[in-house]
């Protein structure tokens, strides 16, 4: 994703070439994003040329980043307990439990709030995550065979990113009962919904839904924001995170920097200027800043700030696995644009989704009586 222009990317891509390596480049674990023209067939020579200089350096900066963080320990789901329920979480609550969902929503975003990512555990139930990854993985093969054969254009079926070699970022249509299931299971049974809607309100609009995909190879990426702390300005994002798979180190865990959500972590983090010890203010921060991975159980969640610093690692797996998260984005519906494209099927992001009617038509699914919202979107997909 991108707060700042491709012109303004490209520049400091090329101006860290002759320097020390150490650039700003906003974007989502999904990578900066760049123009489909940077990764279509209809490229020129040049600009793939550019493209893979990019990657490159990008890499390059990925590695000494991760020479930075050596102290990283995995998220862990915080002890929520609310008077009257059950263990906290998610499906694997008891019916009586999930009652409590709104109580427990106010308790996981105090902490998204002061850490900026929080874990839920038990969002998904795992045979629907083990379904969802078959129906995904089988979409992606569809897409990718559209794509090859000419019948539709990337940017239909995938979000555009860098370092996109063993990565994709897959846009998901609605519809299909598995995928509104898996909703049901996330958004409604879970205190995903009461989590975001404490935070933003059930007028949050829906700006994300896709699924990423991180196989063998992928390399690490940059830590970065999705999003630019703005002064004055509360939060823009929530990105919630949910493993189809148990996601162990080697599969490349997402890295998130603790409390780094906050205007005096992002003018560090823009400061590459050298101190006297030689190094600059925004390596000391990746250096020093309580680091945490995100190593999830399938069916887990993490949700966080977009404006946390963050990025995906590389997946070093030795047997093939590959990472898939299903995920979703909420956004303050305050906000005009976010500062970056939204990884989401053109058709859904134009209906501005609010989460409160999401909610309702969810309800009504649970009780076998359809689904309103989700049926007219259904339409609309190509």
């Amino acid at each position: 994703m991108w707060s700042f222009s491709v012109v303004k990317f490209v520049l400091t891509i090329v101006t860290v070439a002759t320097s020390s390596l150490s650039f700003t480049t906003p974007s989502i674990d999904k990578g900066p994003r760049i123009k489909t023209s940077l990764w279509s067939s209809a490229a020129s020579a040049s600009d793939l040329l550019l493209y893979q200089e990019q990657e490159k350096l990008i890499v390059q900066r990925g590695e000494l980043e991760e020479s930075f963080i050596t102290d990283a320990i995995p998220l862990e789901a915080p002890k929520i307990k609310i008077r009257g329920a059950g263990a906290a979480g998610g499906f694997a609550k008891s019916s009586s439990s999930s009652n409590n969902n709104k109580a427990e929503g106010k308790e996981y975003a105090k902490v998204l709030k002061k850490e900026g990512v929080v874990r839920i555990d038990n969002v998904l139930s795992s045979d629907t995550a083990d379904a969802l990854h078959t129906y995904l993985y089988d979409l992606r093969k569809r897409s990718e065979e559209e794509v090859a054969a000419g019948k539709i254009q990337p940017i239909q079926r995938f979000a555009n990113v860098l370092l996109k070699h063993n990565r994709c970022d897959l846009t998901i249509p609605v519809g299909d009962e598995l995928v509104t299931k898996a909703l049901d299971e996330t958004l409604r049974v879970s205190p995903i919904g009461a989590t975001v809607s404490s935070i933003f309100g059930d007028d949050a609009i829906l700006h994300e839904f896709s699924c990423l995909m991180s196989d063998p190879g992928s390399q690490r990426q940059v830590i970065h924001p999705d999003t630019p702390y703005i002064d004055g300005k509360g939060p823009v994002l929530y990105t919630c995170f949910i493993a189809l798979q148990d996601v162990t180190l080697d599969m490349g865990p997402t890295v998130w920097l603790l409390r780094t959500h906050c205007k005096e972590a992002h003018e560090e983090f823009k400061d590459n200027s050298l101190s006297e010890d030689g190094e600059s203010k925004k390596d000391s921060l990746i250096r020093k800043q309580p680091a945490r991975l995100g190593l999830l159980k399938k069916g887990d969640c993490a949700i966080f700030d977009s404006r946390l610093l963050h990025c995906g690692s590389a997946n070093r797996s030795v047997d093939g696995t590959s990472r898939a998260l299903f995920y979703f984005s909420w956004k303050n519906s305050n906000v005009g644009y976010p500062g970056n494209p939204a990884s989401i099927r053109a058709e859904l992001g134009a209906a501005n989704v609010k989460l409160g009617g999401l909610l309702e038509d969810l309800q009504l699914f649970s009780k076998g009586k359809g689904t309103h919202i989700i049926d007219h979107l259904s339409k609309s997909m190509k």
